[in-house]
């Protein structure tokens, strides 16, 4: 999948995947929707950000995870 909104640039935000070339990390907008933030909510913390930057976002955080392993620990 080619993702035209997630750049990478090792002199920002040290390598991180952000939006747009923006400082915007993708983790802090996928955090935001894990924690239950709307849209509108994050579109008003990120006033630069799209509903097409969180989208993609979402679907980059998909992606890497379907890449790796990642280890789970036994609930008890």
């Amino acid at each position: 999948m080619k993702f035209s909104r997630i750049t990478v640039n090792p002199a920002q935000m040290g390598g991180m995947p952000c939006i747009r070339g923006l400082r915007i990390p993708v983790a802090a907008v996928v955090d935001m929707v894990a924690q239950g933030m709307e849209k509108k909510e994050i579109l008003a913390a990120y006033p630069d950000l799209s509903g097409d930057d969180i989208r993609e976002a979402l679907q980059f955080a998909a992606e890497a995870v379907r890449e790796r392993a990642i280890p789970l620990v036994k609930a008890s």
